[in-house]
């Protein structure tokens, strides 16, 4: 198990995390087999898409903020239930498939760390098999 840190500097924020990743699984020598991403957050999560356009992060942002705005008739009292909501749909863990020593990711694809409640100090861990 390996754990990357991460500092955070938004409220919501895409953190491209692919090369981090890449970087473990190369140095695990394994040639085949699984990575899983998962973030032990709450107001956190993973996710797949594109990497080469960044307006791809920005779009998703501000759809995301849309959907589950920041203010709304919450019974939460620590007043970020929006990242509570945003983590859920997102989800917590990825896992990608290693092929010949690298990640399997499609052409356009990159990891991301989604932020939902920062900024922050985080965590994600990656286990390579």
């Amino acid at each position: 198990m390996h754990t990357l840190h991460l500092q955070t500097h938004s409220t919501t924020e895409l953190v491209d995390i692919t090369r981090e990743v890449q970087s473990l699984v190369t140095g695990s020598h394994i040639q085949e087999g699984l990575c899983v991403v998962y973030v032990p957050h709450t107001t956190a999560g993973v996710t797949i898409n594109e990497a080469a356009d960044p307006s791809v992060k920005a779009d998703l942002l501000m759809e995301l903020n849309k959907i589950v705005p920041f203010q709304d008739r919450y019974q939460h009292t620590e007043g970020n239930s929006a990242a509570h909501i945003k983590a859920s749909l997102v989800g917590s863990s990825v896992t990608v498939p290693i092929s010949g020593g690298s990640l399997a990711l499609g052409t356009w694809q990159g990891i991301y760390f989604c932020e939902f409640d920062g900024p922050r100090r985080r965590q994600v861990l990656v286990r390579i098999q």
